[in-house]
């Protein structure tokens, strides 16, 4: 591994400068207007791939954003690890409140600022050049690998599980790595063992045909807004536990082990709400804010819109309001019972003087895995000889579906082998990538490919 990794140290310069090629694509799979810029995202991920040295390079098409798929599959009798990751980025409203243009990567305080740094493009880049080092360096993997990288994950992955499903034999492999994670914090590598599902909804009523004048019309008809903050206001209670009947039916308790584990992580929550402005925290009674976080699950709303928002005063009553709503969800609750459950106590809150539509958007299932499995374990090492200290094994309140389906469909385990940090801003303005990080992140994943090729059957 010495001369890998030196080749890897030489090559420090190089990699930021490849990097910033690729973060200046911008591969927004949300928004229409930028359809050909994520098929232009596509194509070079599969050139940066051959010329890596990677085999059987091919974008192979799906109702949607294709997918990008290459392999190495020359180590005999070695185990395969399949790699996930995706290409596409977020939008980046507003864009005032960047400080530097998001597909222009720029460099402050050692950190890497551009849209897709973090989530995902940088840490997909990182197993590129760690690949390309064990192949410049030997000729060769300690591992077979499969790489997979799709251009929807931003959307909710919609064509994502049948695309594997589709393609069972060319995605077989023993474990599957995906890179799109933080650490628990600056400092403290991890690997997470859990991940939250979630459920997305958009809630849509109308008042009336038209928008109508405040004072002709108000007290006669219901007003839409007023009517959706009253719908919302009915969803939990002051100590922030769910009132959907049935929504907490299924929730795997959180273990007195598990519950000890957390209470010894670097936590501090002075710290936390310092680092992201929160005044005070909130959430449901009785737990901690990482149990909160991680184990518990949630709803919440992402956005709401309704009437006249510019400057000055407009006296209407809007004829609509909508908004978008979330949950959460944790072992072992399933996402279309939890939809169902919405669905229904949503229609019966909803009054009649309002016409009422519920969307049912995309969603994922949760997953968790036994932070003793042996990739897990594997991938424990690399981090430690990467990073220079022990991770912690933690949870992740975020949502990566296609987590269980490769665990559903494939019968695979899941390692996650993210080096983001919690301030990273994935999804806001000024989205960041630790340069630090990322170096030390291609060192872990060349290691973490000869960690997983002795690890041997459990």
């Amino acid at each position: 591994m010495e001369k890998v990794i030196d080749f890897i140290n030489v090559n420090r310069d190089r990699y930021l400068d490849e990097l910033k090629g690729l973060l200046a694509i911008p591969s927004i799979s949300a928004l229409p207007e930028h359809r050909d810029d994520v098929k232009r995202c596509a194509d070079w991920c599969g050139a940066e791939m051959r010329r890596v040295g990677l085999q059987n390079v091919r974008l192979i098409e799906t109702p949607g954003f294709p997918v990008v798929y290459g392999d190495w599959l020359g180590a005999k009798g070695a185990p395969t690890i399949l790699f996930y990751g995706h290409y596409d980025v977020q939008p980046v409203d507003p864009l005032n409140l960047w400080e530097s243009p998001p597909f222009e990567a720029t460099i402050r305080d050692g950190e890497l600022y551009a849209r897709g740094s973090a989530d995902d493009k940088g840490q997909v880049f990182m197993h590129l050049k760690a690949i390309e080092a064990h192949l410049k360096q030997n000729g060769r993997l300690p591992v077979n690998i499969k790489v997979m990288l799709e251009g929807e994950e931003e959307v909710g992955s919609e064509h994502l599980d049948d695309f594997i499903r589709a393609h069972k034999a060319d995605l077989g492999a023993d474990v599957v790595v995906i890179s799109d994670s933080a650490m628990f914090a600056r400092g403290v590598p991890s690997i997470c063992y859990g991940l939250r599902g979630l459920v997305y909804f958009q809630i849509d009523l109308r008042g009336s045909g038209t928008d109508l004048h405040s004072g002709i019309f108000g007290g006669a008809v219901a007003n839409p807004a007023f009517v959706l903050a009253q719908m919302i206001a009915q969803m939990k209670d002051r100590g922030g536990r769910v009132k959907i009947p049935g929504f907490y039916d299924d929730v795997r308790p959180l273990q007195d082990a598990e519950r000890q584990a957390w209470t010894s992580l670097p936590f501090n929550e002075k710290k936390y709400k310092k680092d992201f402005g929160i005044p005070k925290l909130f959430g449901e009674s009785g737990y901690s804010t990482l149990e909160r976080t991680w184990a518990r699950p949630t709803l919440e709303v992402n956005g709401l819109l309704s009437g006249f928002t510019g400057a000055g005063a407009k006296t209407v009553l809007p004829a609509v309001a909508m908004a978008k709503i979330s949950m959460r969800l944790v072992p072992d609750q399933d996402p279309n019972t939890i939809a169902a459950l919405f669905e229904a106590y949503v229609t019966s809150i909803a009054p009649k003087t309002v016409e009422l539509k519920v969307t049912r958007m995309h969603g994922g299932k949760p997953w968790m895995a036994s932070f003793d499995n042996r990739f897990v374990q594997a991938a424990g090492r690399a981090i430690e000889k990467g990073f220079g200290q022990k991770p912690v094994f933690t949870r992740e309140g975020g949502s990566i579906p296609v987590v269980s389906t490769f665990q559903e469909e494939l019968g695979l385990p899941s390692v996650l082998f993210g080096v983001g940090l919690p301030d990273e801003n994935a999804h806001a303005p000024n989205e960041k990538l630790d340069i630090s990080n990322f170096h030390n992140g291609i060192i872990a994943s060349a290691i973490l490919y000869q960690e997983i090729a002795g690890v041997g059957e459990p």
